[in-house]
């Protein structure tokens, strides 16, 4: 019994390294490549029963001819054109287009930059003000129904740790 509890220990820190081991895996990556890596991990593969969503969490569009027997391959370039895509969209903030970019893939970039009659984010408005103090903005974007949900909170704060790059002091 006593050499269970520290395998149990163990276990139970498993997941902890191994995110830690993630961590320092991506950081070595270019930061485009650290986003594509976090969207593929978050987002999952996306087959027929996740309709209307297809391959890394692509949500298919009126008028495209996109199949569910698509390779990884075909969905990870899918998944780079839609980021370099959201990144165009963002791309008067400089270094922020891209962190930006991989938060609208999951929530869309209405949401950001405002549409009809909601306005702009917070996180939006602030980095148009020259702000750079924008990680409690980014992590507003954590919740699903009103309630913080775990997995999105971690999902941002990984986020927040391998795409944000503060200005130098």
């Amino acid at each position: 019994m006593k050499r269970a509890i520290p395998a149990l220990c163990l276990l139970g820190l498993f997941p902890c390294l191994l995110a830690a081991q993630d961590m320092e895996g991506l950081k070595r990556l270019p930061p485009f490549e650290r986003a594509i890596r976090l969207v593929m991990r978050f987002e999952g593969w996306h087959g027929p029963d996740k309709a209307p969503y297809i391959a890394y969490g692509h949500r298919i569009l009126p008028g495209e001819q996109l199949s569910y027997g698509m390779s990884r391959e075909e969905g990870e370039a899918l998944l780079r054109k839609d980021l370099l895509e959201r990144c165009a969209l963002f791309r008067r903030f400089g270094a922020d287009s891209l962190l930006l970019a991989v938060l609208a893939y999951q929530v869309g970039h209405n949401r950001l930059l405002g549409y009809g009659k909601m306005p702009q984010s917070k996180l939006i408005r602030k980095l148009e003000r020259g702000e750079r103090d924008i990680g409690q903005e980014y992590l507003s974007f954590r919740c699903w129904k009103g309630r913080v949900i775990p997995s999105i909170e971690r999902r941002r704060r990984m986020e927040l740790a391998l795409l944000y790059e503060p200005l130098p002091q």
